[in-house]
């Protein structure tokens, strides 16, 4: 998991083994062998590939790209999977994006949209407060 996240940032960033190596302190050498899963990076080399990437620890160690091959994402941005709805139009939020947002039953979400960008949810809360802004800023 690891090895496969370190080989596809460092590609994704266009870089070879040997300037991520020196960007880290490590030889490149030690940087193959985490690429081909002969070892792993201790915490703190761990902690410097998720820093010089911008990625959360535990996602450069624990993210699995699936079957629709999304890279990683950046530190506060979330790809929390596909939802599906059902006939009445339905969606379950995951649960790992309740946590993240801190939403408990009862929230109240706005669903925004665009016919070319798509829709997006947001707490109501946010959302009151950004129009509110707007609509004051004329005052």
């Amino acid at each position: 998991m690891i090895n496969d996240n370190i080989s596809f940032l460092r590609k994704y960033h266009k870089l070879s083994q040997e300037e991520m190596a020196e960007k880290i302190g490590v030889s490149r050498q030690t940087i193959a062998k985490w690429e081909n899963g002969d070892s792993v990076p201790d915490l703190i080399n761990s902690n410097r590939i998720a820093e010089m990437f911008d990625v959360s620890l535990d996602e450069l160690v624990n993210y699995q790209r699936g079957e629709d091959n999304i890279p990683i994402p950046p530190k506060g941005k979330y790809v929390f999977g596909a939802v599906t709805m059902d006939e009445e139009g339905r969606i379950t939020i995951p649960q790992k994006a309740r946590d993240a947002f801190k939403l408990k039953p009862g929230d109240k979400l706005m669903l925004l949209g665009d016919v070319k960008q798509g829709m997006a949810l947001t707490k109501m809360s946010f959302f009151a407060s950004v129009f509110e802004g707007i609509m004051n800023k004329d005052e």
